[in-house]
C-alpha cells in the first residue's frame, strides 16, 4: 500500500470516528454564538461531530439550524441572581447533558463556564472545553459586593478546573498570568487562542470614504467600553473645531450592570456630541465608512473589533490594557493611550486625523498582522487541535 493510500484510509477512519462523537456548545446568547463561534462548530461538523448548541434563543434560530446544528433553548440571565432561576438553568442543562451525551463540551463566559462544568463534572466522561472571552465587569469592578463576589469565583474556579478531563481557553497573555498567580487553574491545562478570528475575504480593506472622516467606537455600549471616553473626547475635538463625525454602533446591555441607558445615548445624539447608529448588522460594511476606529476599553479578551477592523485597512486606537494591546502595536498599526484617559484618546485622534497618509500606512500594517496572525482559520484550526488532544 502506498503512503498516499495509507493517509487516505486515515482520514476516513479519523472521519469515521469522529462521526460517533457529540460536541455541545453552550453559549449564553444565540447572537455571540453567531459572531464568535460559529466558524469553530461549522468546522466540528465539517469532521463528523454531531454539534449541538444551546443558547438562549433570540433572531439567530434560522442561522444556527441551517447550518445543520441542533439548538437547544434555555432561558438564561446573564444579569440574574436569583436562586431558582439559576437552579432551573442547571437542572435544565443537566437533562440536555443526559439527552444528548456528548464527548466534549464547550463552554464560553462565566456563567456557561461555572454551570456547564458543574453539570459536566457529574458526569465523569464527558471532556470539558472552558473558553473565557475577557475578564469583565466581575473582574475590573473595585465595588465591594464585586469583589466579596469575585472571592466566590475564585474559589469556584479552583474546584471546577482542577479536572484532569478539562482545558480552559483563555486570550492573552495577561488573563493567563491573572488566572495563574490567583492559582485558579494549573498552567498545563491552559492553551491561548488569540480571540475568535477574522474572516479576511469578508474584512477586505477598501478606500476611505471622501467628505468628513467618521471616527467610530463599535461595541456593546457600556461604560467599561470606555464609551465615557470616547463622547468626551469628542466634546474636546468638537470645541477645538476638528472636523470630524463621531459614531457609536451598537446596542445596550441590560443585562450588564456597566450597561448605558437609552436614554444617556439619546441624549448624546440629541446634543449632536456623537451619532448613536444603533445595533448594526454587514459591520463589513460599517467599519469601511469609517477613518478611524476606537476602543477605549477598561479591560477585553481579544477584541474582534479592532480585529476587523484591522482586517479592513483602518487605523487603530485602543488603551493600553490587556486584549487590546495584543492587537494594536503602538505606531505600527494604530496608537494606544492610557486608561480612562479622554485627553490622551482626544490627543490620539486628532493626530490621525491630521495625518491621513499615517493613517493608510497603519491599516496596511494592521491588515498584514491580522493574514499573519488573527485569521479565523487559524483560531478555528487551535480550537480544533484541543478537542482532538482531549478526545485522544
Amino acid at each position: 500500500m502506498s503512503s498516499f493510500d495509507i493517509k487516505v484510509s486515515l482520514i476516513f477512519f479519523t472521519n469515521f470516528i469522529n462521526k460517533l462523537k457529540t460536541i455541545i456548545y453552550f453559549v449564553s446568547e444565540d447572537w455571540y454564538f453567531c459572531s464568535h463561534r460559529l466558524p469553530i462548530a461549522r468546522k466540528a461538523l465539517e469532521n463528523g461531530f454531531k454539534v449541538v448548541v444551546i443558547t438562549r434563543v433570540n433572531k439567530h434560530r434560522g442561522i444556527i439550524e441551517s447550518e445543520g446544528f441542533e439548538l437547544a433553548p434555555i432561558e438564561i440571565n446573564r444579569g440574574s441572581m436569583n436562586l431558582f432561576s439559576e437552579l432551573r438553568i442547571i437542572s435544565t442543562l443537566y437533562s440536555y447533558y443526559k439527552q444528548y451525551n456528548p464527548d466534549i463540551v464547550h463552554h464560553v463566559a462565566i456563567k456557561p463556564v461555572i454551570y456547564g462544568t458543574l453539570v459536566a463534572r457529574f458526569i465523569c466522561s464527558i471532556k470539558i472545553v472552558n473558553a473565557m472571552a475577557g475578564l469583565g465587569f466581575v473582574f475590573i469592578s473595585n465595588k465591594k459586593k464585586v469583589k466579596l463576589l469575585r472571592l466566590f469565583i475564585h474559589r469556584l474556579f479552583r474546584f471546577l478546573f482542577d479536572n484532569k478531563n478539562g482545558q480552559l481557553i483563555l486570550q492573552n497573555k495577561d488573563d493567563l498570568d491573572y488566572f495563574t498567580k490567583n492559582k485558579l487553574v494549573k498552567k498545563d491545562q491552559v492553551t491561548i487562542i488569540r480571540g475568535s478570528g477574522v474572516d479576511i475575504k469578508k474584512f477586505i480593506p477598501v478606500e476611505e470614504c471622501t467628505g468628513i472622516p467618521i471616527v467610530m467606537l463599535a461595541s456593546r455600549m457600556l461604560w467599561d467600553k470606555g464609551v465615557g471616553e470616547f463622547v468626551e473626547a469628542a466634546k474636546i475635538l468638537k470645541q477645538e473645531g476638528v472636523e470630524a463625525r463621531f459614531v457609536l454602533v451598537g446596542k445596550n446591555d441590560s443585562e450588564n450592570p456597566a450597561s448605558i441607558s437609552n436614554s444617556q445615548l439619546n441624549e448624546w445624539n440629541e446634543l449632536d456630541i456623537v451619532e448613536w447608529w444603533g445595533d448594526k448588522t454587514g459591520m463589513h460594511k460599517v467599519l469601511a465608512q469609517s477613518s478611524i476606529v476606537c476602543l477605549p476599553s477598561y479591560r477585553e479578551g481579544l477584541p474582534k473589533v479592532l480585529l476587523e477592523a484591522a482586517s479592513c485597512g483602518r487605523a487603530i486606537i485602543a488603551t493600553d490594557v490587556p486584549g487590546c494591546r495584543e492587537i494594536v502595536h503602538n505606531g505600527e498599526n494604530g496608537i494606544l493611550v492610557p486608561l480612562k484617559n479622554a485627553n490622551s484618546l482626544a490627543s490620539a485622534i486628532k493626530e490621525l486625523l491630521n495625518k491621513p497618509e499615517k493613517r493608510k500606512i497603519m491599516g496596511t500594517n494592521g491588515r498584514r498582522l491580522v493574514e499573519n496572525e488573527f485569521s479565523e482559520e487559524t483560531v478555528v484550526s487551535q480550537t480544533l487541535k484541543v478537542y482532538q488532544e482531549l478526545l485522544a
